[in-house]
């Protein structure tokens, strides 16, 4: 699937969730998902976990916060010497 077509799952609405990144359909924040996955919850689980949710989606909010990290950049404490 190309990048288009997996942003094209993900929709900000100011009137749902805040205006939030969420995945269409759905009321499931992007930055929840992406924590999910950070945290080193598997795919397979989080599917399980939130049943109305596709591969795609999970791909979707990883494209998403990939083109976010390009537009952006997040201060990163520097590492203590030890």
């Amino acid at each position: 699937m190309t990048r288009e077509k997996l942003l094209s799952r993900i929709s900000i609405n100011p009137k749902i969730c805040f205006g939030k990144p969420c995945i269409k359909g759905h009321r499931i924040w992007v930055s929840l998902i992406l924590d999910l996955l950070a945290s080193g919850m598997p795919v397979k689980e989080i599917l399980d976990q939130y049943p109305g949710l596709e591969e795609d989606d999970i791909l979707a909010c990883i494209a998403y916060g990939a083109e976010m990290a390009r537009e952006r950049v997040v201060e990163i404490p520097p590492e203590s010497q030890s």
